[in-house]
């Protein structure tokens, strides 16, 4: 199975100067853990996830004050919508991380998490009966 039958083709997009709060109300609204950020003047593309909203707020900052690009991941492992889920998930464990952008032809094109790649592989790694 390929990341391209994996991935959420919804992709949140916001810009590097929304708050965390606003970040987290329209993650929050639609059910997911990642946003791309796209900063055309500055790093790119970039990710802002559920963890780094949650280590903000440990951290005792003010969701309604910090702004993503403070805490945007921008080194990025981009996926392709040609691999595989072996390769993608390969990816996320040696990264140390939950989602991947995917692009296509240099454009976010959707979001593969490691939710994605469970939901596609529980049906198909049942144990053999005994």
């Amino acid at each position: 199975m390929l990341v391209r039958d994996a991935m959420s083709t919804v992709v949140l997009t916001i810009g590097p100067t929304h708050t965390l709060r606003k970040a987290a109300a329209l993650m929050s609204v639609r059910g997911i853990g990642a946003a791309v950020v796209l900063d055309p003047d500055g790093s790119g593309i970039g990710i802002l996830t559920e963890r780094d909203i949650l280590n903000s707020i440990g951290l005792g900052q003010d969701p309604d004050t910090e702004r993503a690009q403070a805490h945007t991941t921008t080194d990025v492992v981009f996926a392709a919508p040609a691999w595989t889920l072996e390769e993608a998930a390969q990816a996320m464990a040696h990264g140390g991380f939950r989602h991947l952008i995917v692009l296509d032809r240099g454009e976010p094109a959707g979001i593969v998490s490691v939710r994605d790649i469970i939901r596609c592989w529980a049906p198909q790694r049942q144990p053999a009966p005994a």
